[in-house]
């Protein structure tokens, strides 16, 4: 099974994302965190990725489960609007921020606007607050963006707060993330 760790900006569209994301690939490299070329180490399309390198130790909780010598360990920088949730067992619930109540059945339905673009926000049906998709509160970790890291087979060894926190600055954003578990069939 191929596990992935997502780290996302809690924002529809971040500005300028692909000069953000070729700064924070810049800095991820700087750090030895990952490799500067693409290698064949990811999971998606033609399988390009940037290789985990020896600095990765020094961002994770449990640096020994860290997938060294595996085939897929690479990041995989996404630079297209995507939905970032598990893959198993999401609940695809989400309340309010203002008014508290469940709205999860609604918000989820208005994914089919969000997704083309067609509008960053969605309006609370039962109080009429309006706001980013992200600004909304979700049980459990998940993001909707045009830019994501995918650190493939990480999730076991989980990011730092420090590691969050320092990604957060470098996009100027907030972070959600988002643990996924992939079946390899």
């Amino acid at each position: 099974m191929t596990t992935q760790s997502i780290i996302v900006p809690k924002i529809s569209t971040v500005p300028v994302h692909e000069a953000r994301a070729r700064a924070i690939l810049r800095w991820l490299v700087r750090e030895k965190i990952v490799e500067e070329q693409l290698s064949t180490c990811g999971r998606s399309g033609n399988r390009m990725a940037f290789a985990i390198a020896e600095g990765a130790r020094k961002v994770v909780e449990r640096p020994q489960l860290l997938p060294f010598g595996q085939p897929i360990n690479g990041l995989e920088v996404i630079t297209k609007r995507c939905i970032y949730t598990p893959t198993q067992d999401f609940l695809e619930e989400a309340g309010c921020a203002e008014c508290r109540r469940e709205v999860g059945v609604e918000l989820f339905a208005s994914l089919e606007e969000w997704t083309p673009s067609l509008s960053d926000n969605f309006t609370c049906p039962r109080c009429g607050h309006e706001d980013d998709i992200n600004g909304f509160l979700f049980l459990q970790p998940c993001a909707f963006s045009n830019l994501g890291f995918i650190f493939n087979n990480w999730a076991a060894a989980g990011f730092t707060g420090k590691f969050v926190a320092e990604f957060a600055d470098w996009l100027d954003h907030p972070v959600a993330v988002v643990n996924v578990e992939l079946d390899d069939n």
